[in-house]
């Protein structure tokens, strides 16, 4: 008997996408946000969207990412360490046409330490069987220059972890939980 072969893909919910269905790699800690957490995180993003700068630091599957792009964000940068995953994200740019996108082939700590900023719009959803790349990732974007004022960050974590420490001028705006995931969206307000 011959199984189908898995099909990973994610659907992209709102925006010039809207429907469109991209495929992604097989990999290690890759785990795409669900649609109704996406939903949730992008209502509550409306008023600081459109025209973002939008960094995707673990990019994966680019669901964050590509949905930030449809609904209309002026530039996302995708950064994942992964060369297969980043060749899917290349591929499913080009597919879509999308101008806006840039794709990385990084580790997170070495694209914060060299690349362009400040950005408006942070995701920050590291694979969640290494809490270490969190914690690196808020020191990173703690440097000057890597937030531009009212900056939105999101995290998404294991529920049971907590909430991450993160740093006094990041404001905690919005949290919820569903099932085993939690997520959190902070605003950084520039140190007095």
């Amino acid at each position: 008997m011959i199984l189908a072969a898995r099909s990973n893909q994610v659907r992209i919910i709102a925006g010039q996408w809207r429907g469109r269905k991209l495929p992604f790699p097989d990999a290690q800690g890759l785990r795409p946000t669900a649609d109704r957490i996406r939903e949730t995180l992008f209502n509550w993003l409306t008023p600081v969207l459109h025209g973002a700068h939008c960094l995707d630091l673990f990019a994966g599957s680019g669901a964050l990412g590509f949905e930030a792009a449809s609904r209309g964000a002026a530039q996302v940068v995708m950064v994942d360490s992964a060369r297969d995953v980043t060749a899917a994200l290349q591929e499913n740019a080009k597919r879509l046409s999308a101008s806006t996108l840039q794709i990385r082939q990084q580790e997170a700590a070495a694209y914060l330490a060299t690349g362009p900023g400040p950005f408006d719009v942070v995701f920050l959803d590291p694979p969640f069987n290494s809490p270490e790349l969190l914690l690196q990732s808020i020191d990173g974007l703690s440097a000057p220059g890597r937030l531009a004022a009212g900056a939105s960050i999101y995290i998404e974590t294991p529920a049971a972890s907590g909430e991450p420490v993160v740093p006094a001028n990041w404001i905690l705006e919005k949290q919820k939980k569903a099932g085993q995931v939690a997520y959190r969206l902070y605003r950084y307000t520039e140190a007095c």
